[in-house]
């Protein structure tokens, strides 16, 4: 057992007595031992897991406890292929490799590993082999093989399939392991996890971390989201599944995804929101469709923080990949401006306006409505625009801006006029399955 271990383990008292019999010199070789600088949570818990999930606020420390961990693996001679897993390859080359708190500056110089680029893998002095993988490519991780492995960000993951894969992979030695590092999202993968036996759970705030983080950080960005929803998900770690009161539930949503597959569609609509004061507020533009059985189908979001032009520009675009029909914009707040800001882009564009006449619920709970019919479908998880339906009360929170668009979108194909009258497959017991028929 190293120094550091030891002192990590004594009591307060014991600790500092023995650290006042040290050098100053190995005093300043013990700031760089990560068991003596880590905080109690941020070491390996005990027990026979096989996925250790952080899941903290932003600032907690979560990369570095990830990139310590892989580290005292590799020096130990416990790992040898090691699989890094992140949102994106820029992720995981940015922060897990070579960010502030990545294995590269943490790393000693003696054991300090080689980033290889075009290979996509980072070697250590030891011969241990770490594969770089983006959860946007699942299909990457079919084959390769692990002792352990390091996932970042997992909620924040477009694909399921990207971690099943991963589990599938982690496969070597007699004890293979994974870390999780994540900020909470109430997604299936994160609730799976918490449930699993297997799975041994750290969870942590932002303020855990105060002394190594920037005051402007809290003064300005913690104290602003203090109480909020988003607050207790980014700041306290808390995983927020629906608000007493919404419309949708988590629950629906998952019910109603189907395979990203070719259908023919009879209409397809981009439906907008826009926002006419700047960049401070999203643009909903949510793309939907409607097929010959009367289902709905949301195919994209690509809301965003723009000015008019530039949202213009991205409704205008996704009207040309999607082949859509017409769009679909509320003109309350922007008036006739909406569509010459639109035509600027494109003169030819189809286009109409529609203008709220009733209050957000009551446009709302038609299509909520369709979704509890069986009628709605979502192509894949659409994390933003499924976090404000399931979390949107009147009154309570701030008008959402894809939610909306959903809703105009929806309404446009399916509620303003009439439609193919769905099949009823409650006599068989099953939720109707489009993509099959």
């Amino acid at each position: 057992m190293s120094l550091a271990e030891r002192l990590a383990q004594l009591p307060l008292n014991e600790r500092a007595a023995l650290l006042n019999g040290l050098s100053a010199r190995s005093l300043a070789a013990l700031q760089t031992e990560w068991p003596f600088i880590a905080r109690p949570k941020q070491m390996p818990p005990p027990g026979n897991w096989r996925i250790w999930l952080i899941m903290a606020g932003r600032g907690f420390g979560k990369t570095r406890t990830g990139a310590e961990w892989v580290r005292s693996l590799v020096e130990s001679g416990k790992a040898k292929r090691i699989g890094l897993i992140g949102r994106s390859a820029a992720d995981v080359r940015d922060v897990m490799v070579e960010g502030p708190s990545g294995l590269i500056p943490i790393a000693p110089k003696d054991m300090r590993p080689t980033y290889e680029p075009s290979k996509r893998r980072v070697i250590w002095p030891n011969g241990a082999v770490a594969q770089m993988f983006s959860a946007d490519e699942p299909n990457l991780l079919r084959g390769p093989q692990f002792d352990c492995a390091w996932a970042d960000e997992l909620a924040a993951w477009r694909y399921d399939e990207a971690f099943d894969q991963l589990m599938f992979g982690l496969r070597l030695g007699s004890d293979p392991r994974c870390i999780v590092t994540t900020t909470p999202r109430p997604v299936k993968v994160i609730r799976d996890l918490m449930k699993s036996s297997s799975t041994t759970v750290t969870t942590g705030s932002t303020y855990e971390n105060r002394s190594n983080l920037a005051p402007q950080f809290f003064e300005e960005i913690v104290k602003r989201y203090e109480g909020t929803a988003l607050g207790r998900q980014e700041i306290y770690a808390d995983v927020i599944d629906e608000s007493a009161g919404a419309l949708w539930t988590r629950e629906l949503l998952e019910q109603c995804r189907v395979p990203n597959v070719s259908r023919d569609y009879v209409r397809t609509v981009v439906a907008v929101d826009p926002a006419m004061g700047g960049t401070r507020n999203e643009t909903g533009i949510v793309v939907c469709a409607t097929d010959t059985f009367g289902h709905g189908y949301v195919l994209a979001d690509y809301s965003l923080q723009a000015t008019p032009d530039q949202w213009a520009k991205k409704a205008v675009f996704a009207y040309h990949k999607h082949n859509a029909d017409r769009i679909v914009a509320e003109v309350n707040q922007g008036g006739d401006l909406v569509e010459k800001v639109l035509r600027t882009v494109d003169t030819d564009v189809a286009y109409k306006k529609v203008r709220a006449s009733k209050g957000k619920m009551a446009r709302a709970e038609p299509v909520a409505a369709l979704y509890e019919q069986g009628r709605i479908y979502h192509v894949k998880a659409f994390m933003k625009l499924e976090d404000q339906l399931c979390t949107y009360v009147p009154g309570e929170t701030v008008s959402p801006d894809r939610m909306d668009a959903l809703v105009w979108g929806l309404s446009d194909l399916m509620l303003d006029k009439k439609v193919v009258r769905s099949i009823d497959f409650g006599d068989f017991g099953m939720r109707a399955a489009p993509w099959k028929l």
